[in-house]
């Protein structure tokens, strides 16, 4: 299947999820995360949900996070130039959410984003190679582009692995894992 098509399907997937699923399936995703050998890393980026997007529900892997101690990053994006910048989570960052709807960080402790050591990243859609659909913006691929060659590539997916996405190029950044309710996806 061809991007298009794929996010055409999984956002109308997402939006038949109900609000308890959500909940649940993001539960089942976090717990699944603990197995991964990626907790001795010091800086984790993670998205903030989406909730009108019916996106996973980051918030209980943001208190594992918080629960080790981990420094954790949020996202800015810059709408003009396709980029977002990244800043250090902490009890007096004030969130508010962006005219899309989006999360973010108001200001804070802008970290650069070579020192990022794992990325959880949100998606549409995955296949058994590691490719993924986005929202078809780029901000991603540009902003793990910019990761040091090491940085851990974790998915987050309510939906198993298309077989193939037929319409991937060379701008696109695979993932090295991808968790969902059922399992882990090594890449």
């Amino acid at each position: 299947m061809f991007k298009a098509e794929l996010r055409e399907t999984y956002k109308q997937l997402r939006h038949n999820l109900l609000i308890d699923d959500i909940e649940n399936l993001s539960l089942e995703i976090a717990n699944k995360l603990l197995k991964l050998p990626i907790w001795n890393a010091s800086f984790y980026h993670i998205f903030l949900s989406i909730t009108e997007h019916k996106e996973v529900n980051t918030d209980y892997i943001l208190n594992i996070l918080s629960g080790k101690d981990k420094h954790i990053l949020v996202s800015k994006s810059d709408f003009k130039k396709g980029t977002m910048r990244h800043f250090l989570l902490t009890d007096s960052t004030l969130i508010k959410k962006n005219s899309y709807n989006i999360p973010e960080p108001v200001d804070g402790i802008e970290i650069e984003t070579t020192k990022i050591d794992v990325v959880f990243i949100p998606l549409l859609a995955f296949d058994q190679e590691g490719n993924r659909v986005g929202y078809g913006k780029g901000f991603y691929d540009r902003f793990l582009d910019d990761c040091k060659p090491e940085t851990i590539k974790i998915g987050l997916s309510f939906f198993e692995a298309v077989n193939r996405i037929d319409d991937c190029n060379n701008h696109d950044i695979k993932l090295d894992y991808c968790i969902t309710p059922k399992q882990v996806y090594t890449f």
